[in-house]
Parts: C-alpha cells; sequence; structure tokens
C-alpha cells in the first residue's frame, strides 16, 4: 500500500493518497484544498484516482472535491449525515474568515460496514459521528484513517454544528479501540500514531 500524507491549505488538514502499488489505482482521502500539489503527488507515483472520499464534511477536508473531481473525473463519495455541507463550503469557511469552492453534490453516500476497493485494496467504512455527524473512518491492511475523530494525544473538536462529545468518545472507544494496538492511526491534522499508543496516553479516552 502507497501512502502519501500531504497537509494542505491554511489550516494544514492532511490530505492521503492512498494507492495500491500493483494496479497504482489510488483513493485521494480529504482534498481540502492544493489541488495542484495533490495532482503533482499522483502524477509522481504514478497513481490514478478512482474515488475521492471525504472522511466528513468540513471545508478545510473537501474544499478542493471541485476541482480534483474536475481533473480526475473520479466520484465523490461521503456519508449521508455530512453531505449537505458540500454546498455551504464557501459560508463555513467565511466563518473563519478563510474562502472555500462549493462541492459538487457526491456521486454516491458511503455508510457503517460499507467496502471501498480499489486496486487490491479494501477500505471498510467504519461511521464514527461526534466531530460531525457524518463522519467515517477507513480502514485496510492495518491502518486507519480517521479524519477529525481522533488525534496524537487529543480528539476532534465538538463545538462545531452537528457535534457531540459524549458521541464522539462512543466512536473512539467502541469503534476504533477495537481494531488493535498495532493499528497506524492517520489523523486530519498533525502526526500519525497508533491505537496502542492513545490508548494508553491520551488524555480524553486513554486508560481503557
Amino acid at each position: 500500500m502507497i501512502i502519501k500524507e500531504m497537509p494542505v491549505g491554511p489550516i494544514m488538514a492532511n490530505c492521503y493518497i492512498v494507492g495500491c502499488e500493483e494496479t497504482k489505482e489510488a483513493a485521494v482521502i480529504d482534498p481540502g484544498d492544493d489541488a495542484d500539489q495533490i495532482l503533482m503527488g499522483l502524477a509522481e507515483l504514478g497513481l490514478t484516482v478512482k474515488y475521492i472520499i471525504n472522511t466528513h464534511g468540513h471545508f478545510d477536508h473537501v474544499g478542493a472535491n471541485r476541482r480534483m473531481k474536475d481533473a480526475t473525473g473520479a466520484p465523490i463519495l461521503i456519508h449521508a449525515g455530512d453531505s449537505p455541507m458540500l454546498s455551504q463550503l464557501s459560508t463555513a469557511a467565511a466563518t473563519f474568515g478563510l474562502s472555500s469552492e462549493n462541492s459538487p453534490e457526491p456521486d454516491r453516500t458511503i455508510d457503517d460496514g460499507d467496502t471501498i476497493s480499489f486496486g487490491n485494496i479494501e477500505f471498510k467504512v467504519i461511521h464514527t459521528p461526534g466531530h460531525s455527524p457524518g463522519g467515517v473512518s477507513l480502514f485496510a491492511d492495518g491502518n486507519v484513517f480517521v479524519g477529525d475523530t481522533l488525534f496524537a494525544g487529543s480528539i476532534g473538536r465538538t463545538d462545531l454544528p452537528g457535534g457531540d462529545y459524549q458521541t464522539l468518545i462512543d466512536s473512539i472507544r467502541n469503534k476504533l479501540f477495537p481494531l488493535g494496538d498495532k493499528v497506524e492511526v492517520y489523523c486530519g491534522h498533525g502526526p500519525k500514531t497508533s491505537i496502542g499508543r492513545e490508548k494508553q496516553g491520551n488524555p480524553f479516552v486513554g486508560g481503557v
């Protein structure tokens, strides 16, 4: 599995390019901004985008949806709980003094238990609400891409519309922690971590 992390945009959200080494098919997870940079990364790796996947609908994670779709023709996938946000990105960004381009409507909505296959990679979709109603995590081959659900030593904020603290805690403890201590966690901001590390030391959800 090819994994390339690319912090994008003014809030430095992590966009991930995940590719199959054999077929060179790929998914782009959370293209929040800097579409040219993402496209250059794909070209350097020789990958063809099969899916654009949004872990959630906040503008800093989906702001380059339109440009990525226009450039690649790949379908946009998001949970139905967050899909209404895609048409309101410019308004959401403006509340932070920033700008963003509204996204096209999703080509497909995804939900808990769904699978997304490209090349020899199969993501299992895990619904992990709390940071947002339609937040999802994507699990494959000992790696999980969690958006803003869980961070190294922290958790996603819950003070934005649709956020809920207890729902987020439940998602982490009941959906992510059972994946196993050795699972690598690729976060929506900041460095990667592991399930075991967060179970032991995360001050919000550790010690379980």
